[in-house]
């Protein structure tokens, strides 16, 4: 923002500032509103701040890069840059600093090695351009620990131990790109240590003294219903029963089959669609059913609690093909917005993972009372 009207005041001009969405845009309009006050005219239904002296920076969604279109400019800002439509700068933004011999400020997130990412490596070749990496807080992942590492960019408002806390509760690789600023390959991957936690024995039925739960993720025709049976006392997988195209009332004898055989703690069941009724009926037997109502926000923190799991080492799982190719298959990415969606990638499923999910999310039960 400061660059922008800097750029406005002392050189005049046309200036571009663009971001994924509108939202994020408006941001960067209010703010400059609040920080310039009365000195310039800002018009909200056109998104244009105009200077005393002609300068002007035009606010722009690039959710769509025609939005930007028309224009000449003596400069760009681009905020969260890796989530732009590359379109959006090799089409439109870059070929309208031509004529100007026009600069930009491409500002954001790292989102693995997409066209940021060669844009960044690019400047660092270049006689005319320059790359940073500016982490959150200045920190070295040093084994399983942090130490700190000041940075003279850092923010110096965030404090260590929150940092620290992050690192903690958070994936190593979203931990080095949301909060380190690197540029990880591969950074959609979500579940890393599949195959070493690979070692869980085949199903050898119920042992004396164990807990267990149940992860119920429904489908009816194109995805799978899938049954996880997770031992709480030896943090691994028993039995994964996968299956589609099937009644509801044959799935429900499925399910109470596994009952009857584990006599699980709890059964935790997607309420989302047809779950709901299904879980309706399960509430007339004596099956110990609980409700997983699927959001963004419940879905993000059950898959992270996996992944940690992954991870630290703490969770074992079967030599199962399907499980284990969802799992590496499974992807993560960041949205305009900041939050992170999960999903299977194109043409594949990701049944398995979510009932896996939803047993994990309930870990901790040993004693009776669960983690919900």
């Amino acid at each position: 923002m400061a660059i922008a009207v800097e750029a406005a005041i002392e050189k005049k001009g046309t200036y571009i500032w663009g971001a994924p969405t509108f939202d994020q845009v408006r941001i960067g309009f209010d703010e400059t509103k609040r920080a310039v006050g009365n000195y310039a005219a800002f018009n909200i239904s056109r998104m244009v701040a105009e200077f005393p002296n002609g300068g002007r920076i035009i606010y722009r969604s690039l959710d769509n890069p025609d939005n930007a279109r028309g224009y000449t400019a003596d400069g760009v800002v681009m905020d969260e840059s890796a989530y732009v439509k590359q379109e959006a700068w090799y089409e439109v933004l870059r070929p309208m600093l031509i004529d100007t011999d026009g600069w930009a400020w491409l500002v954001g997130t790292p989102k693995g090695r997409n066209w940021y990412w060669t844009e960044h490596a690019r400047a660092l070749d270049r006689a005319d351009s320059n790359a940073w990496q500016v982490p959150t807080l200045g920190v070295e992942i040093v084994g399983s620990r942090l130490e700190r590492k000041p940075h003279p960019l850092e923010n110096p408002d965030v404090p260590f131990v929150e940092v620290e806390h992050l690192f903690r509760t958070m994936p190593e690789r979203t931990f080095q790109q949301e909060i380190l600023a690197q540029f990880i390959e591969s950074s959609g991957q979500v579940f890393r240590r599949v195959m070493e936690a690979a070692t869980a024995p085949p199903d050898a039925g119920p042992q004396a003294g164990h807990e267990y739960i149940i992860g119920v993720d429904w489908a009816r025709d194109n995805d799978w219903t899938v049954l996880t049976v997770l031992d709480t006392t030896e943090r691994a997988v028993v039995s994964i029963d996968r299956f589609n195209q099937i009644d509801y009332v044959v799935q429900l004898g499925r399910l109470s089959g596994a009952v009857e055989r584990w006599r699980p703690l709890v059964v935790i069941a997607e309420s989302n669609s047809m779950g709901q009724p299904l879980i309706d009926m399960l509430r007339r037997t004596d099956i110990p059913v609980r409700p997983f109502n699927t959001t963004n926000a419940s879905k993000t923190a059950a898959i992270d609690a996996l992944a940690l799991a992954f991870e630290q080492g703490a969770l074992r799982i079967p030599p199962d093909p399907v499980l284990i190719s969802e799992l590496q298959a499974y992807e993560m990415e960041r949205l305009p917005s900041g939050l992170m969606r999960y999903s299977a990638p194109e043409g594949m499923h990701d049944d398995c993972v979510m009932s896996l999910a939803l047993a994990w999310s309930a870990v901790g039960t040993a004693a009776g009372h669960l983690l919900l």
